[in-house]
């Protein structure tokens, strides 16, 4: 007959229950773990590192794997804000510059505002780019948005060749005065600003897309300075008419290139991620 007054032996510890605090993970329950246990968001995690690292061009980008999900949002809303901004920045220029364009007879000026539009087209791809929360990793959204980008590319560029040959071929001069000026400055140092700040966000979310939009926004930029550059020298130098002519030439030849290789580049990726999963 058992003392009741003996202390009761302390329970051994069952050796099937460990604490996964004070073991930090670092050793396992003598159960073996059953597969396919994992929380679903463990499993899509695991997933997306793997398709990440295994296939170059799947259904996720690379900031998948750098950034937390908050910071990820962070940086979409501030990639949506920019483009808003640009939105808005870039049409007023564009404005300004077709009506030195067309006062002033300078095809840089007509160079410079059409460049303004795409720039106003690329940023509307980009807020459509992001517009979905849960596709700010997405490679199929992304290479979208880099196709339609190379498109718009190709028909502003041809818009430019042809009216700066059109300049060239009918020996259009330029005229000088404060206008032309005071638009090339604004427009030269707001479109490279955007364009600083747009390509360090392309860049934190590994999207073509949107530093695609930043190139876009420095080809203004140049554009601006450029017709102040080729009014200065024109105003000393009568002989150099065809210096505004040239650089449309140059920058619509640029865009047409850029256009291009994002074609080359991103069709091949978006017919490789269509079937794969998509976020809606």
């Amino acid at each position: 007959m058992t003392d009741p007054s003996a202390p009761a032996p302390s329970p051994a510890p069952d050796p099937t229950v460990v604490s996964p605090v004070a073991l930090n993970g670092l050793c396992e329950t003598a159960e073996p773990r059953q597969p396919n246990t994992e929380s679903p968001g463990d499993t899509f995690h695991m997933d997306q590192q793997m398709k990440i690292s295994d296939v170059e061009d799947k259904d996720l980008l690379e900031s998948s794997l750098r950034l937390k999900p908050h910071e990820a949002q962070s940086y979409r809303k501030k990639a949506l804000w920019v483009s808003w901004v640009s939105i808005v920045v870039t049409l007023i220029l564009a404005i300004a510059a077709f009506t030195v364009s067309v006062m002033r007879r300078s095809a840089s000026a007509f160079g410079f505002a059409f460049d303004a539009i795409l720039d106003v087209l690329s940023s509307i791809i980009v807020i459509w780019r992001y517009s979905n929360a849960a596709a700010v990793h997405s490679a199929h959204r992304e290479y979208i948005a880099c196709v339609i980008l190379g498109v718009v590319f190709i028909l502003s560029a041809l818009t430019i060749l042809v009216k700066a040959i059109h300049a060239l071929a009918t020996k259009v001069l330029p005229e000088v005065d404060d206008f032309l000026y005071s638009v090339s400055v604004i427009s030269g140092v707001a479109c490279v600003i955007l364009a600083i700040v747009k390509c360090m966000l392309g860049k934190v979310l590994t999207s073509r897309a949107l530093i695609t939009d930043g190139f876009n926004s420095l080809v203004g930029g140049v554009m601006g300075f450029s017709i102040l550059i080729s009014a200065e020298v024109f105003k000393h130098n009568p002989k150099v008419w065809f210096l505004d002519g040239t650089i449309g030439v140059l920058i619509g030849l640029t865009i047409l290139t850029y256009g291009l290789k994002l074609l080359v580049d991103m069709v091949p990726r978006v017919r490789q991620t269509r079937h794969y999963e998509r976020f809606e």
